[in-house]
Protein backbone atom coordinates (compact mmCIF):
# COMPACT_ATOMS: atom_id res chain seq x y z
CA UNK A 1 0.00 0.00 0.00
CA UNK A 2 3.08 2.17 1.01
CA UNK A 3 5.08 1.69 -2.57
CA UNK A 4 1.49 2.28 -4.39
CA UNK A 5 0.99 5.31 -2.98
CA UNK A 6 4.65 6.52 -3.01
CA UNK A 7 4.27 5.58 -7.04
CA UNK A 8 1.39 7.93 -7.99
CA UNK A 9 1.82 11.24 -9.36
CA UNK A 10 1.35 14.14 -7.14
CA UNK A 11 -2.34 15.54 -8.14
CA UNK A 12 -3.12 11.61 -7.35
CA UNK A 13 -1.57 11.69 -4.22
CA UNK A 14 -3.39 14.77 -2.86
CA UNK A 15 -7.21 13.50 -4.35
CA UNK A 16 -6.97 10.37 -2.43
CA UNK A 17 -5.57 11.94 0.53
CA UNK A 18 -8.92 14.68 0.60
CA UNK A 19 -10.86 11.94 -0.30
CA UNK A 20 -10.06 9.67 2.22
CA UNK A 21 -9.77 11.85 4.69
CA UNK A 22 -13.01 13.62 3.62
CA UNK A 23 -14.91 10.21 3.69
CA UNK A 24 -14.09 9.88 7.62
CA UNK A 25 -15.08 12.93 8.51
CA UNK A 26 -18.24 13.12 6.45
CA UNK A 27 -19.33 9.54 8.18
CA UNK A 28 -18.46 11.17 11.52
CA UNK A 29 -20.29 14.15 11.11
CA UNK A 30 -23.53 12.42 9.66
CA UNK A 31 -23.15 10.25 12.77
CA UNK A 32 -23.33 13.17 15.05
CA UNK A 33 -26.14 15.12 13.30
CA UNK A 34 -28.68 12.18 12.59
CA UNK A 35 -27.93 11.06 16.47
CA UNK A 36 -28.85 15.00 17.62
CA UNK A 37 -25.65 16.14 18.06
CA UNK A 38 -24.33 19.87 16.40
CA UNK A 39 -21.25 19.07 14.43
CA UNK A 40 -20.91 22.86 13.76
CA UNK A 41 -19.51 23.33 16.87
CA UNK A 42 -16.47 22.20 15.79
CA UNK A 43 -15.45 25.73 14.48
CA UNK A 44 -18.06 25.73 11.09
CA UNK A 45 -18.46 29.16 9.46
CA UNK A 46 -22.02 30.16 8.87
CA UNK A 47 -23.39 32.28 6.00
CA UNK A 48 -26.37 33.45 6.09
CA UNK A 49 -27.75 33.42 2.49
CA UNK A 50 -31.59 34.33 2.14
CA UNK A 51 -33.89 32.74 -0.23
CA UNK A 52 -36.44 33.68 -2.33
CA UNK A 53 -38.92 32.89 0.64
CA UNK A 54 -36.64 34.51 3.05
CA UNK A 55 -35.87 31.37 5.00
CA UNK A 56 -32.12 31.38 6.34
CA UNK A 57 -30.29 29.17 4.09
CA UNK A 58 -26.52 28.01 4.89
CA UNK A 59 -24.36 26.88 3.02
CA UNK A 60 -20.86 27.48 3.75
CA UNK A 61 -21.18 25.27 7.24
CA UNK A 62 -18.55 22.06 8.55
CA UNK A 63 -20.93 19.56 7.49
CA UNK A 64 -21.18 21.37 3.70
CA UNK A 65 -17.55 21.90 3.68
CA UNK A 66 -16.71 18.33 4.67
CA UNK A 67 -19.17 16.72 2.14
CA UNK A 68 -17.36 19.32 -0.48
CA UNK A 69 -13.86 18.12 0.17
CA UNK A 70 -15.22 14.68 0.20
CA UNK A 71 -16.89 14.44 -3.00
CA UNK A 72 -14.05 16.60 -4.58
CA UNK A 73 -11.59 13.57 -3.56
CA UNK A 74 -13.60 10.85 -5.35
CA UNK A 75 -14.81 12.61 -8.00
CA UNK A 76 -11.24 13.78 -9.01
CA UNK A 77 -10.06 10.12 -8.41
CA UNK A 78 -12.78 8.89 -10.98
CA UNK A 79 -11.99 11.38 -13.50
CA UNK A 80 -8.32 10.64 -13.43
CA UNK A 81 -8.71 6.88 -13.73
CA UNK A 82 -11.14 7.62 -16.63
CA UNK A 83 -8.16 9.38 -18.21
CA UNK A 84 -9.57 13.05 -17.97
CA UNK A 85 -6.94 15.60 -18.19
CA UNK A 86 -5.42 17.80 -15.21
CA UNK A 87 -7.56 20.67 -15.94
CA UNK A 88 -10.89 18.93 -16.90
CA UNK A 89 -10.55 17.00 -13.54
CA UNK A 90 -10.21 19.61 -11.29
CA UNK A 91 -12.97 21.52 -12.93
CA UNK A 92 -15.23 18.37 -12.19
CA UNK A 93 -14.06 17.65 -9.17
CA UNK A 94 -14.72 21.23 -7.82
CA UNK A 95 -18.47 21.06 -9.71
CA UNK A 96 -18.96 18.18 -8.11
CA UNK A 97 -17.90 19.28 -4.52
CA UNK A 98 -19.92 22.22 -4.66
CA UNK A 99 -23.23 20.79 -6.20
CA UNK A 100 -22.76 18.04 -2.62
CA UNK A 101 -22.49 21.35 -1.02
CA UNK A 102 -26.14 22.59 -2.38
CA UNK A 103 -27.69 19.58 -1.70
CA UNK A 104 -26.66 18.93 1.64
CA UNK A 105 -27.30 22.64 2.60
CA UNK A 106 -30.90 21.64 1.05
CA UNK A 107 -30.95 18.71 3.15
CA UNK A 108 -30.30 19.90 6.32
CA UNK A 109 -32.67 23.24 5.64
CA UNK A 110 -35.46 21.15 4.79
CA UNK A 111 -34.99 18.96 8.15
CA UNK A 112 -35.04 21.96 10.00
CA UNK A 113 -38.06 23.39 8.30
CA UNK A 114 -39.89 19.73 9.23
CA UNK A 115 -38.88 20.44 13.03
CA UNK A 116 -39.86 23.95 13.31
CA UNK A 117 -43.19 22.42 11.87
CA UNK A 118 -43.82 20.26 14.36
CA UNK A 119 -43.34 22.99 17.27
CA UNK A 120 -46.33 23.58 18.55
CA UNK A 121 -46.93 27.58 18.13
CA UNK A 122 -49.91 28.36 20.30
CA UNK A 123 -50.20 31.62 19.05
CA UNK A 124 -51.75 29.53 15.74
CA UNK A 125 -54.96 29.23 17.88
CA UNK A 126 -56.04 32.87 18.14
CA UNK A 127 -59.48 32.59 16.08
CA UNK A 128 -60.06 28.85 16.07
CA UNK A 129 -63.30 27.36 16.97
CA UNK A 130 -63.29 24.55 19.41
CA UNK A 131 -65.51 22.57 22.21
CA UNK A 132 -64.76 22.70 25.92
CA UNK A 133 -63.47 19.43 26.95
CA UNK A 134 -63.12 20.23 30.94
CA UNK A 135 -64.99 22.95 32.31
CA UNK A 136 -63.69 26.03 32.64
CA UNK A 137 -64.46 28.30 36.06
CA UNK A 138 -66.11 32.09 35.02
CA UNK A 139 -63.44 34.98 35.37
CA UNK A 140 -60.91 33.27 35.06
CA UNK A 141 -61.20 31.21 38.89
CA UNK A 142 -60.36 27.55 37.54
CA UNK A 143 -58.23 26.58 34.57
CA UNK A 144 -60.30 23.64 31.84
CA UNK A 145 -59.59 22.25 28.78
CA UNK A 146 -60.63 22.91 25.15
CA UNK A 147 -60.46 20.75 22.11
CA UNK A 148 -59.02 22.92 19.17
CA UNK A 149 -57.94 22.16 15.69
CA UNK A 150 -54.18 23.89 15.92
CA UNK A 151 -51.34 23.72 12.72
CA UNK A 152 -53.91 20.82 11.29
CA UNK A 153 -53.69 18.50 14.41
CA UNK A 154 -57.09 18.18 17.38
CA UNK A 155 -55.22 19.00 20.58
CA UNK A 156 -56.29 19.20 23.84
CA UNK A 157 -55.26 22.28 25.66
CA UNK A 158 -55.12 24.39 28.90
CA UNK A 159 -57.70 27.15 28.82
CA UNK A 160 -59.30 29.95 30.93
CA UNK A 161 -62.27 32.63 30.07
CA UNK A 162 -63.38 35.89 30.80
CA UNK A 163 -66.58 35.03 30.83
CA UNK A 164 -68.95 35.84 33.72
CA UNK A 165 -70.21 32.03 33.09
CA UNK A 166 -68.16 29.00 33.11
CA UNK A 167 -67.64 27.13 30.27
CA UNK A 168 -69.49 23.71 30.40
CA UNK A 169 -68.01 20.86 28.92
CA UNK A 170 -69.51 20.47 24.88
CA UNK A 171 -69.64 24.22 24.72
CA UNK A 172 -68.52 25.77 21.46
CA UNK A 173 -65.79 28.02 21.95
CA UNK A 174 -63.43 30.96 19.95
CA UNK A 175 -60.05 31.14 21.16
CA UNK A 176 -59.48 35.04 21.52
CA UNK A 177 -55.85 35.39 23.36
CA UNK A 178 -52.98 33.72 24.34
CA UNK A 179 -51.13 34.21 27.64
CA UNK A 180 -47.19 34.08 27.47
CA UNK A 181 -47.01 30.45 29.10
CA UNK A 182 -49.13 29.28 26.43
CA UNK A 183 -52.57 29.07 28.15
CA UNK A 184 -55.68 29.90 25.92
CA UNK A 185 -58.19 32.14 26.59
CA UNK A 186 -61.35 31.79 24.89
CA UNK A 187 -64.80 32.86 24.48
CA UNK A 188 -68.08 31.41 24.07
CA UNK A 189 -69.60 31.19 20.60
CA UNK A 190 -72.61 29.70 18.73
CA UNK A 191 -72.26 26.92 16.40
CA UNK A 192 -72.09 28.33 12.97
CA UNK A 193 -74.80 26.20 11.51
CA UNK A 194 -77.30 27.33 14.05
CA UNK A 195 -79.67 30.23 13.55
CA UNK A 196 -80.10 33.00 15.75
CA UNK A 197 -83.40 33.50 16.25
CA UNK A 198 -84.21 36.46 14.74
CA UNK A 199 -83.40 34.17 11.71
CA UNK A 200 -85.74 31.50 12.72
CA UNK A 201 -88.51 34.32 12.54
CA UNK A 202 -87.77 35.48 9.36
CA UNK A 203 -88.20 32.21 8.45
CA UNK A 204 -91.27 31.19 9.77
CA UNK A 205 -92.76 34.90 8.53
CA UNK A 206 -91.90 33.59 5.14
CA UNK A 207 -93.42 30.14 5.52
CA UNK A 208 -96.83 32.03 6.61
CA UNK A 209 -96.56 34.51 3.42
CA UNK A 210 -96.16 31.36 1.09
CA UNK A 211 -99.55 29.21 3.20
CA UNK A 212 -101.45 32.60 2.82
Amino acid sequence: MTEWFSNLEFLPKVYWVVAIIGSVVFLAVMFMAFLGGDADDLGDIDTDIDSDIGAGFQFITFKNLVGFFTIFGWSGIACLNAGYSKPTTIIISIISGLLMMLIMAAMFHFISKLSDSGTLNYKNAIDAVGEVYLTIGADRSSMGKVSVNVQGTVRELDALTDSLTELKSGTIIKVVDVTSNGILIVDQTRKPIEPSVAEHQKLNNGNNNLIE
